[in-house]
């Protein structure tokens, strides 16, 4: 079996300062095969890593969690960056110009402040390839269920994603599927199909107290 996390920051979001080299070591550590990096309007950390991540055993997928006007989408499987403040219609559009595919991350947290709004969200229903129904950063396990019932009743695809914002974060959700390699949208697809969702959710106010935690250590200067 393998496991596949599709929504993950680095140092190349606003908000993250996991190093992008600490990356092979914790994923393999964690069991995790696959990793989507999906940074906040950024895909050149998603990039780098691939080449990083050569020769490691870990698949890196290169994504983006986009800011549109109507809320974040992530597209996974981009070749360049989508820019932010897009309508969700327009940046679903770019993700699919791309060969990409488009996922919906925490999407039923009312306290996610960037949440798909419930207008877009209906607007595009038949647009969205993947939901993800479990998020490890959730303010509540409710709305990863909630997530759950509205994959089902629109017959979409799950997935799971840590949302880690910290390196002991990553790998703390995942998709168990069989192995198989995964070179394109139509194996993570099948993949998708065959997998189950699993993962451990973090409490919010403790995911914030291990985000402080993270950018108030001292950094290591890179080698030279």
């Amino acid at each position: 079996m393998m496991r596949i996390d599709l929504h993950c920051h680095s140092e190349a979001s606003h908000d993250c300062c996991t190093p992008l080299t600490s990356f092979p070591a914790r994923c393999a550590a964690r069991g995790i095969n696959v990793q989507a990096i999906t940074d906040h309007n950024e895909v050149w950390g998603a990039q780098k890593l691939q080449t990083l991540a050569q020769g490691s055993g870990l698949t890196v997928i290169v994504g983006e969690e986009i800011s549109s006007r109507d809320g974040e989408l992530i597209g996974l499987f981009l070749n360049e960056k989508i820019p932010p403040g897009l309508s969700a219609e327009e940046t679903v559009a770019a993700i699919r110009a791309q060969g990409g595919l488009v996922l919906l991350p925490h999407g039923f947290d009312p306290l996610k402040r960037w949440r798909l709004n419930p207008e877009a969200l209906e607007q595009l229903a038949d647009n969205i390839d993947i939901i993800e129904t479990f998020n490890a950063r959730i303010s509540r396990p409710h709305w990863n269920r909630v997530a759950v019932r509205w994959a089902e009743t629109h017959q979409r695809l799950q997935s799971a994603g840590s949302d880690a914002h910290t390196l002991g974060q990553v790998g703390d959700a995942w998709v168990q599927t069989p192995q198989r390699p995964i070179c394109g949208p139509s194996d993570l697809l099948q993949a998708l199909r065959e997998g189950t969702v699993m993962g451990h959710w973090t409490h919010p106010a403790w995911a914030f107290v291990l985000k402080m935690w993270d950018f108030a250590r001292p950094r290591r200067s890179p080698p030279a």
